[in-house]
Order: C-alpha cells, then structure tokens, then sequence
C-alpha cells in the first residue's frame, strides 16, 4: 500500500478536439479535474484551455501547471513527483485523449509506481478505443503501431510489413500520423495493399465532422480519397 501521506496521481482524460466536454467526460471525472491544483500536462495552452471549460474551483491562472512532453529529458522527471511526495494530488493531462497512450506522460506514471504512489486512471475518450470499435475489425487481436516512418520507401516497407504480419496473426493493426502527412500515409496504404486487405479511416473522432470509414483497398480506390489533410486520424487495418 501507498504511504497515506503520499497524494494520488489522476490520469485526467480530455476532450479529443475543440467540444465541449458534456458528451464524452463524466460528471465525477470533471468534478475531480475541477478540484486539482497541481497538473502535469503535455500542453499548457490546449491544458489551460480544457481547465477554463470544465471551471475549476480555483481560478487557472492560479494553478500549478509543469510540462512533461517528447522535449522533456529523463533527468527532469523526478522533480514532477514533488508534490505527490509533499501529500498533494496531482492530475497529469494528454494534449488530447487519455493520458499515457502514445503520451510521454507514461513516464511519469512508471515512476510513480516505482515510487509507491497511488495511480487513479479516470474514464474518458481514447480515439484509439473509439476507432476500433467503431471499425468493424478484430477486436479480439490487435496491436496499436503508433507512428510509421516519415520517409516514403520506409514507409512503404513497413506498410508491407504490417499487412504481412496481419494476415499471418489475424490481427487487426492501429496506427496514426502526424496530421499534416495523412493524405500521403492514406495514398501509399492504397498503393502497398493488397485488394481485399480491409481499411478504417476514423477521423475527427467524437466530433460533429467525424468520419468513420471501411472499406477494402480495392473499394477505397474507386472512390474520392476522404479529406484527411491536418484531421487527427486513426488508420486500422486488416489483411486477410
């Protein structure tokens, strides 16, 4: 057991773009956010902008806000844990989505653990989740990849790959893009598959311009290419 002392680690989820909040977070979720005054975040702005929203007991310009985010350097970690140590709570936000996946915020969590410290996630929107779900894949085996290679041929490659791995498993493959090389991730998937390989686009996801498509690459390829240009997307795929 945590030394009682010790305050709690909240892994707050956020919205997954610019809505409201009322759809996708429970109301005891939002009433923990509200009461924090100490947060780790990926973001301060996006953070500080999700904390005006949900109106926080304190004003935000009066909370605590440090940063843990792909700049931050290992070393740097620890001091993040100071109020935890201190018997304070601590809620530690993603830029979008839940905490600690494809989020530098699970080294923070890792520490904590290894410290004693009292890890509290809370129910939210993982676009993730929502894309497998909602994709009509193998939900029983499936892998997220995170990010592809950025250079082309590379890319090409390991589309090969996966499709190849996919097939052999059964196994329903996730990955994500920077959304600025969507459009081109979205071509070279049509161009490296095979035909009756099965392909979710989920785009915009628990927004009002959501968009949650599959079709096999052969149908895909008949029809105009969604627009897909600076959309957070989650790409799903499985080969046969």
């Amino acid at each position: 057991m945590p030394p009682t002392s010790y305050g709690t680690l909240y892994l707050i989820p956020v919205t997954l773009g610019d809505d409201h909040h009322e759809p996708v977070l429970p109301v005891d979720v939002v009433n923990i956010a509200r009461r924090l005054e100490n947060f780790v975040v990926e973001n301060e702005k996006s953070a500080r902008r999700f904390l005006g929203s949900i109106k926080t007991l304190r004003p935000v310009r009066e909370l605590a806000l440090s940063t843990l985010n792909e700049h931050t350097q290992d070393k740097d970690i620890p001091a993040l844990l100071a109020p935890l140590l201190a018997g304070q709570d601590i809620g530690i936000m993603s830029e979008a989505g839940c905490p600690g996946i494809a989020d530098p915020g699970a080294k923070l969590v890792a520490l904590a653990h290894r410290r004693g410290i009292r890890v509290k996630p809370l129910v939210g929107p993982s676009s993730i989740l929502l894309a497998l779900i909602a994709s009509g894949l193998d939900g029983q085996r499936f892998s997220f990849l995170g990010y592809l290679p950025a250079e082309k041929s590379a890319r090409n490659q390991r589309l090969r790959e996966i499709e190849k791995h996919s097939a052999k498993a059964n196994e329903t493959q996730i990955f994500i893009e920077t959304p600025y090389r969507n459009q081109h991730l979205f071509d070279d998937i049509l161009a490296s598959c095979q035909p009756q390989t099965r392909l979710c686009v989920a785009c915009n996801l628990t927004l009002e311009s959501e968009l949650i498509q599959t079709r096999t690459i052969a149908e895909w390829q008949k029809l105009t290419a969604p627009s897909l240009q600076k959309q957070p997307t989650v790409f799903l795929l499985l080969a046969s």
